[in-house]
């Protein structure tokens, strides 16, 4: 009987002797170092630059989400009407933006006009575009005489006369080799009966124009004041070969910051 207490005191006791041993080897159990994070090699988030911010600034304020403008499209946009700025090619004082957008359908309201000061959208309607373009997408862009196709690129507006269509905006293609003919092929901006909703509900898409960025008559002559007399004008399609010296973000940026040191200046 003795003999038997003898072994489980000693049966007892060397459990308690391994839990100890385990609990102190685990307490002292070096840390793995690839547990270890360096607050200062966690990855970060890219920093957006002023301008990057500027524009989506803008897309929020003016809601331009909600009239189905593509952010990048307006960017692209912004970059061209900045460097235009910079230049000096645009009236003082009149800070108007118009967008049209060929990667749209002709059934969608493909062209905006903001006025970038009050980021606040004036106009989002529909615009046609050249027979030779395509139905209703616009697919073939050109900037030969008589192809009735649209041109791609930057414009600056230039004065408003009275031709077959009523009262019409000239227009100047700054991008060469791909709308710098506009004067000579006579692509203007003017009203077109096949541009509205009754054209598209017959035809299930809009009617088309010689290479024109045509607009519904009603609206004609309240946009064609609102943009006259040397305003940007960027009508885009996302084509690969489309290039443009206006599309230079650096250059752009500077202005927009000048521009922005200017006006905390004076307030």
């Amino acid at each position: 009987m003795k003999r038997s207490y003898y072994w489980i005191f000693i049966s007892a006791l060397s459990i308690v002797s391994l839990s100890a041993v385990s609990w102190v080897s685990v307490k002292k159990a070096p840390v793995s170092p690839s547990f270890i994070v360096d607050p200062a090699a966690a990855p970060s988030a890219p920093k957006l630059s002023l301008f990057d911010n500027y524009v989506t600034e803008l897309y929020l304020h003016a809601h331009l989400a909600s009239s189905n403008l593509d952010k990048s499209v307006l960017k692209k946009a912004l970059i061209g009407y900045h460097n235009f700025k910079k230049s000096n090619l645009l009236a003082p004082n009149r800070a108007i933006l118009t967008i049209v957008d060929f990667n749209k359908s002709s059934r969608e309201n493909r062209l905006w006009i903001i006025d970038l000061d009050k980021k606040q959208l004036l106009f989002n309607t529909l615009v046609a575009h050249g027979q030779g373009s395509g139905d209703d997408l616009a697919q073939n862009f050109s900037n030969i005489e008589n192809s009735h196709q649209s041109s791609l690129g930057f414009y600056i507006t230039n004065n408003i006369y009275q031709g077959k269509h009523g009262k019409s905006l000239v227009l100047n293609g700054m991008d060469r080799g791909f709308n710098t003919n506009a004067k000579t092929r006579a692509v203007v901006i003017h009203g077109a009966e096949y541009v509205s909703q009754a054209f598209i509900k017959v035809h299930g898409r809009l009617g088309r124009s010689h290479g024109c960025p045509a607009l519904p008559p009603e609206l004609t002559s309240q946009i064609i004041e609102t943009i006259k007399d040397r305003t940007c004008l960027f009508i885009n399609k996302s084509q690969p070969n489309y290039t443009s010296s206006y599309l230079d973000q650096n250059s752009a940026e500077s202005d927009f910051l000048t521009s922005s040191n200017t006006q905390q200046a004076t307030l």
